[in-house]
């Protein structure tokens, strides 16, 4: 369904429940939401995790049918994040986690830690270390289309702008890039997505970080939207929101500072109060609606 972008933050234009009429419940329409879990980050002069894969929509939902639903954990350090899923006979969605940040690309340590990967939104791109040529900068990875965007593109490692990752990409937008000019800066994390039926944000990208050597500073991350960074005062992704890890500097200059993704969630809001649920998840009404947040997974039936 049509997503609305305003100042960079996607609104869900979401329609609301209906049911049949004659007097007997015979369907409804429910509205979802979902996020996967986020990627974590890489190390040192890293790239920022992407954010888990963001969907949602509307269903038509029948009498006695019930949706399982699988809530994917967040990505550990240079791990991808797990997939969301709703599951049933009239729904069927699958929200792809968030890709790791690449590590720094040194071969003496992990070749295979420099690999990024794609996702519900892409990981950030990390600095060049030993492998030639040095002064490339290392590109971030692809988003899901429509679930979210491609992280930034990290610097290189021996040019005069430091060695920096790109931050992971958000549901909004795609992660920014590494200083080209000055600064040594890793790149801000994509922002993500406003959801209006509890004001909270998600599926923001993780922030990228610099090699402690030069003295850099990670990206900021818009604040509240879930991704890892400085500005939310916490390298690992917000708990069920499906940011990506941020990688940045600590306080005492520790190389080693990664960022775990954040977990993903659910939410279903109906017209109609549900037969049933498994997994406890928090219900709240507003405005005629029931909403169901599962931040584990647990089943619905109508």
């Amino acid at each position: 369904m049509p997503v609305q972008v305003i100042n960079g933050v996607g609104i869900a234009g979401i329609r609301g429940s209906s049911q049949s009429g004659g007097g007997g419940f015979t369907s409804q329409t429910i509205e979802y939401f979902m996020v996967a879990g986020g990627g974590g980050s890489g190390v040192s002069g890293g790239g920022g995790g992407g954010a888990g894969g963001l969907i949602t929509g509307t269903t038509a939902i029948t009498q006695s049918q019930t949706l399982t639903i699988t809530v994917g954990a967040g990505g550990s350090t240079w791990s991808t994040g797990n997939t969301t899923t709703i599951r049933g006979i009239s729904l069927n969605q699958t929200a792809i986690g968030g890709g790791r940040g690449t590590n720094v690309d040194n071969p003496l340590n992990n070749a295979t830690l420099a690999l990024g990967t794609t996702g519900g939104s892409g990981g950030g791109g990390a600095a060049h270390h030993l492998l030639s040529p040095y002064s490339n900068p290392r590109p971030g990875f692809a988003g899901t289309p429509g679930q979210g965007n491609a992280g930034g593109t990290g610097s290189g490692y021996l040019n005069s702008y430091g060695r920096c990752g790109g931050g992971g990409g958000g549901y909004s937008s795609a992660g920014g890039n590494a200083a080209t000019s000055s600064g040594y800066q890793g790149g801000s994390g994509g922002n993500g997505f406003l959801l209006p039926w509890n004001n909270t944000g998600y599926a923001g990208g993780g922030a990228g970080g610099a090699l402690r050597t030069y003295g850099g500073a990670a990206g900021s991350v818009q604040a509240g939207y879930g991704g890892g960074g400085p500005q939310n005062a916490s390298r690992h992704g917000r708990t069920n929101s499906g940011g990506g890890g941020g990688c940045y500097m600590t306080v005492n200059g520790d190389e080693w500072s990664y960022g775990l993704g954040g977990s993903g969630i659910v939410i279903i809001r109906t017209n109609s109060p549900a037969a049933s649920t498994t997994g406890s998840p928090t219900i709240t009404s507003n405005g005629g609606k029931t909403m169901y947040t599962f931040n584990g997974s647990g089943t619905i039936t109508f």
